[in-house]
């Protein structure tokens, strides 16, 4: 798609006819180039380099690829219809890599399905996966109506768990966010930041599933997704900014954080947690209540299947619009409706999203036969650090994270440290090899040029047991699972559709 593209206000809802025209080529190139074709959700006509939207925010959530790709295409069975998939993917693999990367997408579209019961009504009746794994791209993946497009500068063989997640995430859009979308988002404003404060429900719910879907797919290890749990637990219970910001206020300030530059110095390593963390932190949080409280009859696939039914599924007036967005008192009331309880609704809502607190994820974790615990390998710790190397010392790199062993011993961003435990250092490593070497309780001297210039000055960290934690099954740290804890984690982690074709 275009870098730029102008179009006159009150002309939004107009369409638009686009015509792809591949660029000329040597004599040499021209049998390259005549596979090339266009992956794109735009509406296809008789023309393959024709295409078009139905209006202006259909056409700018279209993102297109012209190239030699390759394609795999399957269909799934949905009630009386029958969706295609297609992978337009690009990358240095052979056909037998493709064909079983195309089997593993299939398996994640077809457990994503499970959560809904149905797939999104897609507007061709098809749903375009672009995906470019070449060493010359950057690495993201973003949502669209009808597609994702999806870039990494790995490949499959190095990276299949890693590219399979994004794949996994991306799709789930397609019904949470592109349908069930937040009032602050519908319709998309070109003009000016879109400001929203359920982004910890359209972005982290979605970055919960993607990890779930995976293991329920059988696409992941079990300790690999317990380790992303582990991840998510640590980052809420330990970061800082969850004191000073809520999950709702963290969303709304998406402007200033992501891909946003700004030439002033900021401190979000103490004021920010990523929406995408801690709304992937209440999921989990939210799921596994769900459960207990009902005995395994609720869970937050019912809450999101009664989004859909509420919000995604009425759709909209045209293509690219969504006629009923939801606000977050929409989002707390559907949370009553499942739930059947009110109160419990709006407790959770005032604690964990629009509050700062957190669930108790190790008795959460226990009913379902896991053991959230320190880790077993406890190094000195002294907050995390991010250190460069310089040829006079170290410099501290970001501001030092409230209430750390190094805060607390006044190190701040810029200073250069020169020396630890007596023993000058000029790298990262050598900084935290003498930090990991120390025991809790140590005192560790540290010599240092405050801002990096000035008089040596010297302070005294006390070292501290890295706090990391892990999630472990209960096999794994020597115990045995009761009948109902094995049953209540098969019923969260299982395949909902069977996924062994």
């Amino acid at each position: 798609m275009p870098a730029a593209l102008m179009w006159a206000r009150g002309l939004e809802d107009r369409p638009v006819t686009i015509r792809f025209e591949r660029p000329p080529l040597a004599p040499s190139e021209r049998s390259e180039s005549s596979g090339w074709r266009a992956a794109t959700q735009l509406f296809p006509t008789a023309d393959p380099q024709t295409f078009t939207a139905p209006n202006l925010q259909y056409l700018m959530d279209s993102p297109t690829e012209v190239s030699a790709y390759s394609l795999r295409t399957f269909t799934v069975r949905d009630g009386s219809r029958e969706p295609t998939f297609r992978l337009a993917i690009h990358e240095d693999g052979d056909d037998a890599e493709l064909d079983g990367y195309a089997r593993d997408v299939e398996k994640i579209v077809r457990e994503e399905r499970g959560v809904y019961g149905e797939f999104a009504p897609y507007d061709t009746g098809t749903y375009t996966f672009i995906a470019d794994y070449l060493p010359w791209d950057n690495g993201d993946g973003m949502e669209h109506r009808n597609s994702t497009i999806i870039t990494s500068s790995s490949s499959i063989r190095a990276n299949r768990a890693g590219l399979l997640s994004t794949v996994a995430h991306e799709f789930f859009h397609s019904w949470n966010v592109e349908r069930i979308r937040p009032r602050s988002l519908e319709p998309f404003n070109f003009d000016e930041a879109n400001m929203s404060g359920e982004l910890w429900l359209a972005e982290g719910f979605t970055n919960y599933y993607g990890p779930l879907l995976l293991q329920r797919a059988g696409l992941t290890p079990l300790g690999e997704y317990t380790r992303t749990l582990a991840s998510a637990i640590n980052a809420v219970t330990f970061d800082p900014g969850r004191q000073i910001h809520t999950a709702e206020e963290m969303s709304q300030m998406a402007p200033f954080v992501d891909a946003a530059v700004a030439i002033d110095r900021v401190n979000f390593a103490n004021t920010f947690i990523s929406y995408y963390t801690w709304g992937e932190s209440i999921a989990l949080g939210l799921d596994l209540t769900l459960r207990e409280r009902s005995g395994g009859t609720i869970t937050l696939d019912d809450y999101m299947r009664a989004m859909w039914e509420r919000f995604g599924k009425p759709g909209g007036h045209a293509p690219g619009y969504v006629d009923r967005p939801y606000t977050i008192a929409d989002a707390k009331a559907v949370l009553a409706a499942v739930s059947g309880d009110a109160a419990f609704a709006d407790d959770f809502f005032a604690r964990y999203i629009q509050g700062h607190e957190v669930v108790d994820y190790a008795h959460l974790l226990a009913n379902a036969g896991f053991v959230l615990r320190p880790r077993a390998s406890q190094p000195g710790f002294a907050g995390e650090l991010r250190l460069q190397d310089t040829p006079v010392g170290v410099r501290v790199n970001e501001a030092t994270l409230f209430g750390s062993p190094a805060y607390q011993a006044g190190l701040d961003r810029d200073d250069m440290i020169t020396a630890v435990g007596g023993r000058a250092v000029t790298t990262a490593e050598q900084v935290e090899s003498a930090i990991r070497a120390a025991r809790p309780g140590d005192a560790l001297a540290v010599a240092y040029l405050h801002h990096g210039r000035g008089q040596p000055l010297t302070t005294t960290i006390r070292v501290i047991a890295d706090p990391e934690l892990e999630v472990v099954a209960a096999e794994q740290a020597g115990q045995t699972p009761t009948a109902a804890q094995r049953q209540f984690r098969d019923a969260w982690l299982r395949s909902r559709t069977g996924n062994t074709f």
